[in-house]
């Protein structure tokens, strides 16, 4: 357990999830320098093979569940009864008390525009028919206030780079933070701990630092969860299906900055710019040359 408000966070000292390595920079001289880890990890569901993640494998149990319960093999009111890691193998096993058969299922992915090889299932778009998430509000405050929280953690990102990150919080309080080399990877980790935990989500915002498409909008309206943020941008069918579920979409997120292009009615507008910070350089990730 972390010693700061999260109730989990990655640990950018973890050794298993970095690796020195040497190389040259730009002028030939010797340098030393963090890369991130990453491992294929195979999930399997009951006997059946679902897929083969490449992950950073810190919480594989959480990422098997959420992966599961996002790509709608695992319903929310599914008991589960178990779930195996062979770290050996690299194999999780989740078991249910519900036989499971998704062999049809399996032949029906469509590459998705996320990196670390994410796919989703065509016929998740159907778990946008008929959801009415709750008008929870949003605070510029909690926005504000939330996201320079986020900056300032310590993270991989700030140790090595090359990886995403998700953020689950509540009003201003960010609860759990999840990294990973495909921001899916992260996704589906807060959204097996949710499950685990068995925590309500209609209080809840959603922060990513990845890209708003429509494979986030998805996930987090199957999550629940009424207001999606990313400091990155959008793509065009992510803002049309967050509005069509009424999502709170905030993307640009930097600083002072952000933009809303979606569930707008949420958003209370109560901070003065005046007392916000800028962001400092340390903490600014990768970002579109328009957004500057």
């Amino acid at each position: 357990m972390p010693d700061d408000e999260y109730l989990l966070r990655p640990d950018p000292h973890d050794p298993r999830l970095t690796e020195r390595v040497r190389g040259v920079d730009q002028t030939g001289a010797e340098i030393e320098t963090v890369v991130t880890v990453e491992r294929p990890l195979t999930i399997f569901l009951n006997a059946q093979e679902i897929v083969t993640a490449m992950t950073i494998s810190d919480h594989p149990d959480y990422l098997a569940i959420g992966y599961l319960l996002n790509q709608n093999m695992l319903q929310p009111d599914d008991v589960v009864t178990g779930v195996d890691h062979d770290d050996e193998l690299s194999v999780v096993v989740v078991r249910t008390e519900r036989e499971t058969n998704y062999e049809e299922k399996l032949k029906k992915r469509v590459q998705t525009s996320g990196c670390a090889q994410g796919t989703i299932f065509g016929d998740l778009m159907e778990a946008l028919e008929g959801v009415t998430l709750p008008a929870t509000p949003l605070r510029t405050s909690w926005l504000y206030a939330l996201t320079h929280k986020i900056n300032t953690t310590p993270s991989l990102y700030l140790e090595a780079g090359a990886i995403h990150g998700c953020v689950l919080a509540h009003e201003d309080k960010p609860l759990v933070y999840m990294e990973d080399v495909g921001r899916h990877n992260a996704v589906d980790k807060i959204a097996g701990w949710m499950f685990q935990q068995k925590v309500p989500t209609h209080d809840k915002i959603f922060y990513t630092t990845g890209r708003l498409t429509s494979e986030m909008v998805i996930k987090t309206v199957r999550m629940g969860i009424p207001i999606l943020v990313s400091r990155s941008g959008f793509t065009a069918w992510g803002v049309e299906l967050a509005r069509k579920a009424n999502l709170t979409l905030i993307g640009r997120a930097r600083g002072k900055r952000f933009t809303a292009l979606a569930g707008l009615d949420r958003i209370v507008f109560d901070q003065d710019l005046s007392y916000v910070e800028d962001e400092s350089a340390r903490h600014r990730r990768k970002a579109a040359m328009h957004d500057d």
